[in-house]
């Protein structure tokens, strides 16, 4: 009686050790694969100073549209290409000029709402911060600034500091709602502890990055599994 309980907690271990290393390949490939921020994608060398922190907010206030991702990213590239990099090179140009820029990206279906948006949130980024998010980051209420920012709802805040927290590590591990989407539908754990384990800490934004492509493309998550499996 004693052998065969050994026996079956031996199979138990062995179980969850198998599962374990096949979740751990599953990270592994998305990372490979999809574990690029799309901070990266849009030319954004993230950094914990004005000017990137700034771009990654207009970033997130445009991925946050109901628009395709790769849209959103080379809108923010030609956004910064035609020199409106930071928020009060953003308030000096004018309206058509965002207009124009966010065309050149492919932006067009909300270019209008979305460029005097832009404007205004330019504005009140130099008003309340002086043009650097590092107050706001030491702000008592730091989403609840975000928010304020015209254009950025909850999502906008979830994809910025799902994007942050690899120069805010007071936000680690920032793993949202649609990104525990993408590691449901990848069969890994919907838990946000058990999937930093997994990672390095500057590892957690691409990881973050990922699993959200993996939940917006069942592509993206086929794709992963079958390398894994491999």
């Amino acid at each position: 009686m004693a052998k065969a309980s050994t026996k079956s907690r031996t199979g138990t271990k062995s179980g969850t050790d198998n599962g374990s290393g096949r979740q751990r390949a599953l990270v592994r490939e998305l990372l490979k694969r999809h574990g690029t921020t799309y901070a990266h994608d849009a030319g954004i060398t993230l950094r914990d100073t004005p000017m990137p922190l700034y771009q990654l907010l207009v970033l997130s206030m445009l991925l946050s549209a109901r628009i395709r991702a790769d849209i959103a990213v080379a809108s923010a590239r030609a956004l910064a290409d035609a020199g409106m990099k930071n928020p009060r090179r953003m308030a000096d140009a004018t309206w058509q000029q965002r207009v124009d820029a966010l065309g050149v990206g492919g932006y067009r279906r909300y270019d209008e709402r979305t460029s005097t948006m832009l404007g205004e949130g330019a504005e009140l980024v130099l008003e309340r911060w002086g043009g650097d998010l590092r107050r706001l980051r030491r702000s008592d209420d730091p989403e609840g600034a975000l928010r304020e920012v015209p254009g950025i709802g909850p999502m906008g805040v979830s994809i910025f500091l799902r994007e942050a927290q690899a120069v805010w590590p007071e936000y680690q591990p920032y793993l949202d709602g649609k990104a525990l989407q993408g590691a449901r539908k990848l069969g890994l754990p919907e838990s946000a502890g058990k999937l930093a384990d997994m990672v390095r800490k500057d590892e957690l934004a691409p990881l973050a990055a990922g699993l959200v492509r993996a939940a917006l493309s069942s592509k993206v998550a086929d794709e992963v599994r079958q390398a894994a499996e491999t």
